[in-house]
């Protein structure tokens, strides 16, 4: 049996290492390399690497960026009262998508899991806590994860921003829009009932 060059060999296995791509995704995309047109292939190469020299994270929100302070963050036309917390700066995205928060971010890195080690030290909270009082912040929102640890997270940090007179606030949960009760499990059906509000 014919086996592969060494060198596609280590392309796959590398391929092989990026979130999603399983051993079957990353021999296509090697060899789907190594056989294309060696202008684009080297194009490809040149953008990961300049978008790895390049991107970093925002000294102040977390969120990646090019320049720093990032761009959310030198908008003045965001309300600065506002900070909406995340778990990744890939969250930010997600929220934006939606148009209708017009605050900052903040990027926690991670949600606290003892049996994990991660402690509140590991994670931004400190950082946030030091833009409460400059940035005159008068609302927290939480968008974490509704899994353990994000319950967690938000109780702690409920906690915390709690003691200095923030409002701590986190995003409602309940059935997704267009879905019916069948799809919906016992939590799901449970917070939607504990989060409903007037209809009129």
């Amino acid at each position: 049996m014919a086996s592969l060059p060494p060198s596609l060999t280590r392309l796959i296995a590398a391929l092989s290492h990026l979130p999603g791509v399983g051993p079957r995704s990353a021999e296509r995309l090697a060899l789907h390399l190594v056989q294309g047109e060696p202008g684009g292939v080297k194009e490809l190469a040149r953008a990961i690497v300049e978008a790895r020299e390049t991107v970093r994270n925002c000294s102040t929100c977390g969120a990646l960026t090019e320049t720093d302070p990032c761009e959310l963050c030198r908008d003045d036309r965001r309300d600065r009262a506002l900070i909406c917390v995340v778990e990744r700066p890939v969250d930010i995205l997600l929220v934006e998508k939606a148009g209708v928060f017009r605050g900052r971010f903040h990027v926690l890195g991670g949600k606290l899991s003892p049996l994990n080690g991660v402690e509140p030290e590991d994670l931004r909270i400190a950082e946030l806590e030091r833009r409460v009082g400059p940035e005159g912040i008068r609302e927290v929102i939480l968008a974490l994860p509704t899994d353990v640890e994000g319950d967690a997270t938000c109780h702690y940090l409920a906690q915390r921003l709690r003691e200095v007179g923030i409002q701590v606030t986190r995003l409602a949960h309940g059935l997704p829009a267009g879905s019916g009760l069948e799809y919906a499990d016992e939590l799901t059906l449970t917070r939607a009932l504990e989060g409903r509000s007037s209809v009129l």
